[in-house]
């Protein structure tokens, strides 16, 4: 049998010590299978991701600025409020700086994509406690029902610390990046009780 053009022994990839693929076994064109669908795998793309994550935080942050916003001058500042209440202009820059870290953290998850069930969940339960920062905007500033508000920002505190132990096994530092966070809605859960109290 002759061979057209160039002989197997003259191969650049038998010279490199490959292996034909018409003389592998079947293990060995598995393993090369395996290999080329790793060296395929798509990539990470941190710009689209970062853009998911900023779009989809500040996105619900500037839903709760739209009820927020005209209530703080008029309908809040007629409230009794307690002695540790910050001054009206410490809530924007922070919440601007909470809400930026949030974005971090979850670019960060996004980064880490996996098909494992915890990785979704992560996702899920985020997703979730943003849902319910806004429905706090929309009930206490809104509605203007701080009773009611306070059962959404316990809910709420819940499921930030719910986040916190779902990132923490995939990204240590999403996980401390959102401790700000909890920290600083827990303080709101204190003022809203006390506000509730006093009105």
């Amino acid at each position: 049998m002759r061979w057209k053009g160039q002989r197997p022994a003259d191969s650049p990839a038998l010279a490199r010590g490959a292996i034909p693929f018409h003389m592998m076994s079947g293990t060995e064109m598995r393993i090369t299978m395996t290999d080329r669908a790793v060296v395929s795998s798509p990539r990470p793309r941190p710009f689209v991701n970062a853009a998911i994550a900023a779009v989809t935080v500040f996105g619900a942050a500037a839903m709760g600025n739209a009820v927020t916003i005209p209530a703080i001058p008029t309908w809040y500042a007629g409230l009794a409020k307690p002695w540790f209440n910050p001054p009206n202009w410490a809530f924007g820059p922070a919440w601007t700086i909470l809400f930026l870290l949030m974005a971090i953290a979850f670019w960060r998850i996004l980064e880490r994509r996996t098909s494992r069930p915890a990785w979704r969940l992560a996702l899920a339960i985020f997703i979730g406690q943003l849902v319910l920062n806004v429905l706090w905007s929309v009930t206490f500033f809104g509605l203007r029902d701080p009773a009611s508000a306070l059962v959404v920002v316990i809910a709420l505190e819940l499921a930030i610390v719910a986040t916190i132990a779902a990132f923490r096994p995939i990204d240590r530092v999403a996980a401390w990046l959102l401790l700000p966070y909890a920290a600083w809605v827990g303080f709101a859960t204190l003022l809203n009780i006390a506000i509730v109290w006093l009105n």
